[in-house]
């Protein structure tokens, strides 16, 4: 049975409307912050500007634990199905 977490970066696949770009990098970055912890990878290159705003959404997070950013994710992809439709 998959945990909560799953359950939720599952349904967010399954939006009836797209989030905003803000919003999508604030999932990337509590997603990556909850499965892979403190982001310890080098920024991307200048003109790497996708992979540049995704380092620095998952960079935001640092310090926060992993257990933390489940829930915060699991309680953000709520909000979004409120939005956005589910």
């Amino acid at each position: 049975m998959p945990s909560e977490f799953e359950t939720a970066a599952a349904d967010v696949k399954n939006l009836k409307s797209k989030p905003t770009d803000d919003e999508l990098l604030k999932l990337y970055g509590l997603y990556k912050q909850a499965i892979s912890g403190d982001n310890d990878t080098s920024k991307p290159g200048v003109f790497d500007f996708k992979g540049k705003y995704k380092w620095q959404a998952w960079e935001d997070n640092k310090g926060i634990p992993q257990e933390d950013a489940e829930k915060q994710y699991i309680e953000f992809v709520n909000e979004l199905k409120e939005k956005h439709g589910f």
